[in-house]
């Protein structure tokens, strides 16, 4: 789980949001690239029963979309890792048992992985945005035990999908 620096939420943004969509709490934003996700109010509903069934309450979460070069660079700026990756979060949480954060995602990256795996792009994405609701909820990932559990949490929480 990472800690946002306070007072630095969306500084990397360099104006508005190419696009927004808000749901139950969880806003979806699109930066740099040209996406636009689907079934935003589905996403929201089963991104929030997940939270739900850990028995956390939801106060706020911003899904970021961007690009490979945007989320390259949050990685360089707040974390000084000169590494590419498909998702990072932020939690903003003080309290335990809340789920407050910024969850920023590479749409090329998961686009890239998905062609990988060769499963749909759709499945990678959600895969993706809920390994960082995980992190929210104090699952790690950076041993093998780690990952190993944390991709059955994801399979798990993938199976709540009712879309």
């Amino acid at each position: 789980m990472i800690q946002h620096p306070p007072g630095t939420e969306h500084e990397m943004n360099s104006g508005l949001p190419q696009d927004s969509h808000e749901s139950h709490g969880i806003e979806f934003l699109v930066e740099d690239v040209p996406f636009e996700l689907a079934d935003a109010e589905a996403l929201g509903s089963w991104i929030e029963r997940v939270i739900d069934v850990h028995e956390y309450e939801l106060v706020q979460l911003t899904y970021i979309f961007c690009s490979d070069e945007y989320l390259h660079r949050v990685n360089m700026e707040y974390l000084d890792h000169d590494t590419y990756t498909d998702v990072i979060t932020f939690d903003n949480a003080d309290d335990a048992d809340i789920i407050e954060g910024d969850i920023f995602i590479s749409v090329e990256r998961v686009r890239e992985n998905a062609q990988q795996l060769g499963v749909p792009f759709i499945d990678e994405l959600h895969r993706v945005m809920i390994h960082g609701v995980l992190h929210l909820l104090g699952y790690a990932d950076k041993d093998l035990i780690s990952q190993t559990a944390m991709r059955a949490k994801e399979d798990y929480c993938l199976s709540l999908r009712a879309f």
